[in-house]
This record gives C-alpha cells, sequence and structure tokens, in this order.
C-alpha cells in the first residue's frame, strides 16, 4: 500500500510539471501586454519584467520560472499590473473562499437529493416512477449548466423577481442575504450534479440488486427491506462513494461559466478574468497550476478511498 502511494505521488509531482511546463511554453507564445500606458508605472513594470527574465532566452526563462515558484515558493510571481499593483497570490486567495462556498452548498445539497432518487429508482425499477426519474435525468444530463444558469437567471432572477441576479461580495457566509444572493449559483450547479448521481446510483443498486448473492439473502429468510439495507445499498456505494469523494475535492475548483453569469466573486472568474482585456499571465499560470493540482490530488484520493471503503480491494496489489 505504501508502495503504492509513493509511486502515486511520484507520477503526480512529474504530471503536475509536465503541464505546468506545457502551459508556461504556450503562455510564452503569446503577446506581452503593452506597458507604455501605465504612464509612471511603465518604469517599475520594465523593471519587474527583467527581475523575471523577460528579455533573456525562453529556456532559461523557464529555470527562472521553477525556481520562483515550484521551488521558491513564490508562486505569486510578484504584484499584478491588472489588479492595481496587488500581489497575485493574495489575489488568488482572496477569490477563493466564494468558490468554496457556493461548490460546497451545492454539493450538500445535490448528493443527498442524487441519491435519494436514486435508490429510489432502482426499487422501483421499470415502474412509471422509473420512468420519470429516468426521463428527468437525461434531460438534466444532455443540457449544459450555463443553460440552467440562464433559465434560473430570466425565471427566478429577472422575471418572478425571486432572488438577486449577483451574489454579494465581502466573506460574511453566514449571513442569510449572502445565501440567498449565491442561491441562483448553487442551483445551476446542483443540476448537472443531482442528474449525474442519481444516474449512477441507479445503475449501481439495480445490479446489485439482481444479484445472485441477494437471492440467497432472501432464501435465508430476510425481507426485501432487509436484504437492500443490508448488503444491497453497502455494496451498490462502494463504487459511488470514491465519485462522491471526487466532487466534494473538486469543490475548490469552481466552475469559470456559473460564476461569470452570476458574478460570483470567485476562482472561476478569476480565471476568466486573467485572459480578458489586459491579460495577466502570471496569474493565468497559478490559476492553471491549481487547477491541474486538484484534479491530480482528487484522482489519488479516490483511488486510495477504494481500499478504505472496501477491505477486499487492495490497492497496488499484483
Amino acid at each position: 500500500m505504501l508502495k503504492y502511494v509513493l509511486k502515486r505521488l511520484a507520477l503526480l509531482v512529474f504530471t503536475f510539471l509536465v503541464i505546468i511546463t506545457m502551459c508556461f511554453f504556450l503562455v510564452k507564445l503569446l503577446p506581452l501586454p503593452d506597458i507604455t500606458q501605465a504612464g509612471k508605472d511603465s518604469a517599475i513594470l520594465e523593471a519587474r519584467r527583467e527581475q523575471l527574465g523577460y528579455n533573456k532566452p525562453l529556456i532559461e526563462q523557464y529555470f527562472i520560472f521553477l525556481r520562483l515558484t515550484l521551488f521558491g515558493g513564490n508562486w505569486g510571481l510578484g504584484e499584478s499590473t491588472k489588479y492595481q499593483g496587488q500581489e497575485i497570490l493574495n489575489i488568488f486567495l482572496s477569490k477563493l473562499p466564494s468558490t468554496i462556498y457556493i461548490n460546497f452548498i451545492a454539493m450538500l445539497i445535490s448528493v443527498p437529493i442524487g441519491l435519494g432518487l436514486g435508490i429510489f429508482a432502482a426499487l422501483k425499477k421499470n415502474k412509471w416512477q422509473d420512468h420519470i426519474i429516468s426521463t428527468g435525468v437525461m434531460i438534466f444530463i444532455s443540457v449544459p449548466s450555463y443553460v440552467y444558469a440562464f433559465l434560473v437567471q430570466y425565471f427566478l432572477c429577472f422575471e418572478w423577481n425571486l432572488l438577486p441576479i449577483q451574489m454579494e461580495s465581502g466573506y460574511n457566509f453566514f449571513s442569510w442575504s449572502m445565501f440567498i444572493s449565491a442561491l441562483p449559483a448553487i442551483l445551476s450547479l446542483s443540476f448537472g450534479t443531482i442528474a449525474g448521481l442519481t444516474r449512477y446510483t441507479r445503475a449501481e443498486l439495480t445490479e446489485v440488486l439482481t444479484s445472485e448473492f441477494m437471492l440467497l439473502a432472501r432464501t435465508k429468510g430476510l425481507t426485501k427491506a432487509q436484504a437492500t439495507t443490508r448488503h444491497a445499498l453497502r455494496n451498490a456505494m462502494v463504487p459511488i462513494f470514491p465519485s462522491i469523494i471526487s466532487q466534494f475535492i473538486g469543490i475548490i475548483s469552481g466552475s469559470l461559466i456559473i460564476e461569470k453569469i452570476f458574478g460570483v466573486p470567485g476562482v472561476g472568474q478569476l480565471y476568466v478574468e486573467s485572459v480578458q482585456g489586459q491579460p495577466e499571465y502570471n496569474l493565468f499560470l497559478l490559476l492553471s497550476g491549481f487547477y491541474c493540482l486538484v484534479g491530480l490530488v482528487a484522482g489519488i484520493l479516490v483511488d486510495l478511498s477504494y481500499g478504505f471503503i472496501d477491505p477486499r480491494i487492495r490497492m497496488g496489489a499484483k
């Protein structure tokens, strides 16, 4: 087990370096933002570019980038030229709580609803309840999340005036007004997750309910409810729980389009803004590395969770 974990961690570091390297060289193919309009700050910006090695060969710039970021710990890469001289790392950290807030609440809503609908559909297999749920699931999975966002924005925020269009700024996340302002974004993020989890739960539980050991449990005297709760649900949750864990890990990655539509001051909107107008390439590299690391860590935790959920699974065994 330990050998498997170390091997996966080494692969994570290698993959992260490869992706960051690709992002760096692709960004360097883009033209540098014009600093002639910065006025009196143009000399400061030019000095900053000299410090980062912008006038040196590309491969030398790459090693300077590694020294300042991965090995130097200065992921901020200094002050931002787009956000009024703020530290790039501080800008990122100030946006992260809003992203975690809307995604965490969306997961708290989506997981119990998705599991409940999936279990109910599996128990009512091929009945009218199952057909209604399955049809709704196919519709919600097929439609992109930004379509829900526009519908929520139009009906709930504009036509019926039930919710605000934009999310409040600030860090008062435990206030009712903040929750109401974030609800349109939360709903838009929840629809697809609920549909996906419902379909996955239904498929896994349906397969388990038709297994031979379930027939054996019934022949030994267990009622349908006892066999379902004691055996079917426990075995069906083995592949389902890791997917839930991966989604909880992914709550910090945010949603670029949803955050932009509802004005959520989060990481997703910051990612879009980093390449719009006067681009901030260092901020873009920081966010790219962040999204990459979140995905890689989630993959490892999902794989390791199988061994903890089901002791019969031995990670890395031959």
